[in-house]
């Protein structure tokens, strides 16, 4: 009986050393896995946290996009898997992997969303996005988003972009097949929307959204974002002990002209 394919999974890096082990560490527990993490140049420990799981660490230009392309480039599996370094695998992702891409005309899977914080505004966002997933086909990057290396290489991976990068390779993406989701969710950090506000988050997210549909510059949108929430990001970041004054990785990923 064939093997299972390889399942590579990239994960890009910015100063993450409080949440990396626990991203590698569920990830390794697939099996038939291989980790890739691509570091964009951090001031923590997470270059040395990532060699405790994986021989595959490699350093790009800063940029998610930049970053998950370079480790596409080095991956050896027939399958690749985009994990953001704060958000948890559920437990035999692996499988739902290859399940998922098995499936005909299918082009890409994702799965559902759970986010690592309480209250009722956090379970509101889940079911908007798992709703919208599911639906319309339209996942996001913090849902873990595999699809097949050929496929990726054949599209010329991410787009060079400073933010809205998976949305546009599930536009692509759509164009070859389904986006199917899984029934298993990832576990996404909160501290996004528990630094700046869920309400704030949302607006900001959803305004970022409408503006790239409107052909509205990535370039002025990925500004525009970091301006609106670099007040309560510098709030934030008075509030914690000196030594853990970074800027947030979700901000910092997601453009390329700012960082502390």
């Amino acid at each position: 009986m064939a093997s299972s394919p390889l399942v590579s999974v990239i994960v890009p890096c910015l100063d993450e050393e409080h949440h990396l082990a626990h991203c590698l560490r569920r990830a390794a527990t697939g099996r038939n896995v291989e980790l890739v993490v691509v570091d964009g140049g951090s001031r923590d420990r997470s270059v040395q946290i990532a060699r405790t799981f994986t021989s595959l660490v490699i350093t790009s230009e800063r940029g998610r996009a930049r970053q998950m392309n370079a480790g596409a480039g080095i991956a050896r599996g027939k399958l690749l898997l985009f994990l953001h370094a704060d958000t948890l695998l559920p437990a035999g992702f692996e499988a739902v992997v290859r399940q998922v891409l098995a499936l005909p005309r299918t082009a890409a899977g994702a799965f559902r969303l759970r986010i690592d914080g309480p209250g009722a505004a956090l379970r509101l966002i889940e079911r908007g996005v798992n709703t919208r997933s599911e639906r319309l086909g339209l996942p996001y990057g913090d849902q873990a988003i595999f699809l097949r290396a050929d496929l990726s290489h054949r599209l010329g991976g991410y787009a060079d972009l400073p933010i809205m990068e998976d949305l546009d390779l599930v536009q692509r993406l759509c164009a070859m097949g389904r986006i199917r989701i899984a029934r298993t969710a990832v576990l996404t950090s909160a501290r996004s929307w528990l630094t700046h506000g869920v309400l704030r988050v949302w607006l900001v997210n959803q305004a970022c959204i409408g503006a790239y549909m409107a052909g509205v510059s990535v370039e002025r949108i990925a500004a525009w974002r970091c301006r609106v929430l670099a007040p309560q990001r510098e709030q934030a970041l008075r509030s914690l002990p000196v030594g853990e004054r970074r800027l947030p990785a979700e901000i910092a990923l997601a453009s390329p002209a700012v960082r502390e």
